[in-house]
């Protein structure tokens, strides 16, 4: 069986990394966190790759921010302890093991706020909030579509992935209730420029909302009056990912 460091290689090699890139990229991500832990050099994660080092939690996390991977995606590069059967593995992942919707109450519920049309017709320029359809969701619910000019949260959230709104909950989280990008909720906005999906922070008396790029996105935080240039539409419950040209 691979060792981590060999998975961890296949990762990157999948998203044609060097381990340079590794490097720097971790180094914007430590800066940006203002946390010198989260930089990883290049020899380091060679030895790791090569003789299949163990690696820190901290560690795991800016690699799957790197890597656009998921934490039980990450967790399940860790080869499984000796002597634990495959199907014991399949007991523990039960029932949070990702899980293709074929017939049954699952599927029929994911049809209902993924419908095909979506998913096959090309996306906007800009980022959308889609009309609501009685019936089809919970009221509470509302879905848009990330625009493929809107660079904000990628790679996590790439341009043309389809998100779920949960308008109910559009308080701004404070810095105590995350401890990494996996936990920080992604708002749903709409400005006067229009509608805008990312991390947000509040100034501490609430007059300035931020809108905060991911650490690997190229795009710049961007500043509003909150509830005068700026409202919260709810928080992202859900997205599907997909791959568009251009």
């Amino acid at each position: 069986m691979n060792g981590i460091g060999n998975n961890l290689r296949e990762a990157r090699m999948q998203w044609q990394l060097t381990l340079r890139e590794v490097e720097e990229r971790s180094s914007r991500i430590a800066q940006r966190w203002e946390n010198p832990a989260y930089r990883i050099s290049a020899s380091w994660l060679d030895r790791v790759e090569r003789e299949n080092r163990g690696l820190s939690a901290t560690k795991l996390i800016v690699l799957a921010v790197i890597y656009g991977l998921s934490a039980e995606q990450m967790i399940a590069l860790c080869p499984a302890p000796s002597g634990t059967s495959l199907e014991t593995l399949n007991e523990i992942s039960i029932p949070n093991n990702t899980q293709l919707l074929e017939k049954g109450l699952l599927e029929r519920q994911a049809r209902q706020w993924l419908p095909d049309t979506l998913v096959t017709e090309p996306p906007p320029e800009q980022t959308t909030l889609l009309p609501s359809i009685p019936g089809t969701l919970p009221s509470h619910y509302r879905r848009g579509i990330i625009g493929k000019r809107d660079r904000t949260l990628d790679p996590m959230v790439r341009a043309g992935s389809i998100v779920l709104i949960d308008t109910q909950k559009r308080a701004i989280a404070s810095r105590r209730d995350w401890t990494h990008e996996f936990d920080r909720p992604v708002y749903f906005l709409i400005a006067h420029t229009g509608y805008v999906a990312g991390f947000c922070e509040l100034d501490k008396d609430a007059e300035w909302l931020t809108l905060v790029p991911h650490p690997l996105s190229y795009e710049s935080s961007r500043r509003w009056r909150f509830r005068k240039e700026i409202e919260v539409v709810g928080t992202v419950a859900a997205f599907f990912a997909r791959r568009i040209d251009g």
